[in-house]
């Protein structure tokens, strides 16, 4: 089901006049970062021969990674890793089929984080969920789960000459962006995020709330958001 195209379900002129409700997907709905799990998966077994086109860069990953710029690069150059050597349709069903048998594993999706989504759709919000994922893979997920009411602002890969590429990559100021350009008025009601990247959709929210973060990540978000900023803890 393309539930990115559940936008035009809505009514347009009540779409406009709703709260607007951000949810980040990865870290909030669900539990781990799927998009990373899913290379982890290419790559054993049989696909361990990949690690080899990614051979020059392994030395640099300790200090790439935890960065917003070093894992945006780095989730650019495994995604085209994994997807070397396939067509583009052999590429989207192994991410589609990964997506729904991850979500069928117990205890994947923060079951907090559903309570609020549906909470906020019985409310009448317009609940809009932004991911720096994939979008086929996110879709996948969701749907498994029978989880619908919502508009999906994902990434978007397609097949270049060496593997898949993004060519809409929504992470950090993009998800901003990329809301901008859907024509998703800021200020936006409520945002929903799990870590630092997330600052800049969270600032431009009237109310941030901040799912699980460490110690360090919430004192950080702390002194960038202020008193608009809300931490939980959810199961």
């Amino acid at each position: 089901m393309e539930q990115a195209m559940e936008t035009a379900a809505f009514d347009e002129p009540a779409a406009e006049a709703a709260r607007v409700v951000l949810f980040d997907f990865d870290g909030v709905i669900v539990r781990h970062q799927t998009l990373e799990l899913f290379y982890r998966h290419r790559l054993s077994g049989v696909g361990r021969w990949r690690l080899l086109l990614a051979l020059p860069l392994l030395p640099l990953v300790p200090f790439l990674i935890g960065g917003v710029a070093g894992n945006r690069f780095l989730g650019r150059v495994f995604l085209r890793v994994v997807t070397f050597g396939r067509s583009e349709a052999a590429c989207r069903r192994s991410m589609a089929a990964f997506g729904r048998a991850y979500a069928r594993r117990p205890g994947v999706f923060c079951r907090d984080a559903v309570a609020a989504l549906r909470r906020h759709i019985a409310a009448g919000d317009r609940v809009v969920i932004v991911t720096g994922n994939e979008q086929k893979m996110v879709e996948a997920m969701l749907d498994e789960v029978n989880l619908g009411g919502y508009e999906l602002v994902a990434s978007q890969a397609r097949m270049g000459l060496v593997g898949m590429r993004f060519v809409s990559h929504n992470v950090h100021h993009a998800k901003v962006r990329t809301l901008d350009r859907a024509g998703i008025a800021r200020p936006w009601a409520v945002a929903y995020g799990d870590s630092l990247s997330d600052v800049p959709m969270l600032k431009a929210a009237e109310a941030a709330r901040l799912v699980n973060p460490t110690p360090k990540t919430a004192k950080k978000a702390g002194r960038l958001l202020g008193d608009k900023l809300e931490i939980l803890h959810w199961y």
